[in-house]
């Protein structure tokens, strides 16, 4: 008995894996196999008799729109590529034949799914730049705006937040990307019953629903040496989007390659910190704050302004670490320098030159003699508070010499040198 293949033809098409579709001239679907129900997770019933463009990503509207219009005019397309919508919101990249048949006033089109290959182009291409990145930024910011770009290619359109974790405070440090500002932050307290808060305390991935269909947040904790160190978060700013578990195992991947990165590139930024810092205080140390008054007195010959620098020496600090032991000692030195941290423009530059030695500059003062006995004045009165030690309570106080540019020195050398000694003939007064 003959086959019949023109019976055959339609059970045919539903075996193809590839998704086979009939569109009329106004974009309607007119049949479409039933292959569709894998590739976009709609049944054939419910996607006959729609608009076809409906199902298009938003973003590749327009192009889509242009290749059509070519199709219809008798160009055949045999390597179109763009995304579709899934019906859980999920997103697929499709690669399209398609071909106008002038006779049956319809376009048939072959749609098959190559998400599975782009992610894997877009994930090495993605591992190479964050590589790339971290080898070129020249900080821990520098390279978290590398990631940001590259993890915006992985997933476009959504919105990104990367944050870096301190244990100690329960705050994130937060790259700020509201301004044109390269170096700047922002701090967060993490608050807890948050979905952010939940991946940080568990360590664990969690995608987070808007509503009973829909994921449209998802986060991964950033893990190295099984410490968290922050965390990559992103949300769907399009409402009939969401993310899925292929998404998550992806952004996973990459927040394991981004956290190996951040460590390197944290503990090169504390190696800097430490050559530059006093070890006790986090204070500018002496070869830091040279180099700032240089730049700073620069700054100054240039624009016609004025500096000044204090030298300030702690008074009968000896007698305390006699007294109270070192530890008593170092207490003190510390408080001092958070009081002169916290009650000092953040303009001024502050230094532990040594011991119990701190030295301040001061820049743009317009009024030297004003101004420097008015920031004297707040130190003076910042150090008389009562610093408590356990049960003692210690009173202290300090000498200070001054310096101004341009009169006394136009030199770092100078300056200090004449700081330095107003501070002892102060110290002599006392």
């Amino acid at each position: 008995m003959p086959i019949d293949v023109q019976a055959l033809f339609p059970k045919l098409v539903n075996l193809l894996l590839d998704t086979v579709f009939v569109v009329d001239e106004a974009g309607t679907i007119v049949f479409v196999s039933d292959a569709c129900e894998r590739l976009l997770g709609y049944t054939a019933e419910e996607m006959t008799g729609t608009v076809i463009l409906n199902y298009i990503h938003p973003e590749d509207l327009e192009l889509t729109r242009q290749a059509v219009h070519k199709v219809m005019e008798g160009e055949p397309h045999t390597d179109h590529e763009n995304r579709y919508l899934r019906k859980d919101g999920g997103v697929v990249h499709i690669l399209w034949s398609a071909c106008w048949y002038e006779e049956e006033q319809s376009r048939v089109g072959v749609a098959r799914d190559i998400t599975s290959l782009r992610r894997a182009d877009q994930t090495r291409n993605a591992l190479y730049r964050i590589s790339e990145a971290a080898h070129n930024a020249q900080t821990l910011r520098g390279l978290s705006t590398g990631v940001k770009a590259v993890i915006g290619e992985l997933f476009p359109g959504d919105n990104l937040y990367l944050a870096f974790y301190d244990r100690e405070k329960h705050r994130l440090r937060v790259p700020d990307w509201t301004t044109g500002n390269a170096d700047g932050w922002l701090e967060e307290e993490v608050h807890s019953n948050t979905a952010l808060a939940r991946v940080l305390r568990d360590g664990r991935p969690r995608l987070e629903s808007r509503n009973q269909t829909q994921t449209d947040w998802m986060g991964v904790p950033l893990i190295s040496r099984d410490l968290v160190l922050g965390i990559l978060v992103l949300e769907k700013t399009m409402e009939e989007a969401s993310f899925n578990e292929a998404d998550l195992k992806l952004l996973q991947f990459m927040a394991t390659q981004v956290a190996i990165m951040v460590e390197r590139k944290q503990a090169d930024e504390q190696l800097r910190f430490m050559a530059h810092h006093d070890a006790l205080t986090g204070l500018t140390n002496r070869s830091l704050f040279h180099d700032r008054l240089e730049h700073a007195l620069k700054s100054a010959r240039r624009n016609g302004s004025r500096l000044a620098l204090l030298y300030l020496d702690l008074n009968n600090f000896k007698h305390i670490n006699d007294t109270w032991g070192h530890e008593a000692g170092d207490e003190v030195i510390r408080e001092v320098a958070r009081r002169l941290q916290s009650d000092t423009r953040q303009t001024d530059t502050i230094g532990r030159v040594g011991g119990d030695e701190f030295t301040v500059l001061l820049t743009d003062i317009a009024e030297p003699e004003a101004n420097v006995d008015k920031a004297i004045a707040k130190i003076l009165e910042i150090l008389a508070r009562p610093l408590e030690f356990g049960s003692t309570s210690l009173q202290v106080t300090s000498s200070i010499g001054v310096a101004v540019y341009p009169e006394d020195g136009d030199t770092v050398r100078q300056l200090m040198i004449k700081a330095d000694t107003n501070m002892y003939l102060d110290k002599h007064r006392q």
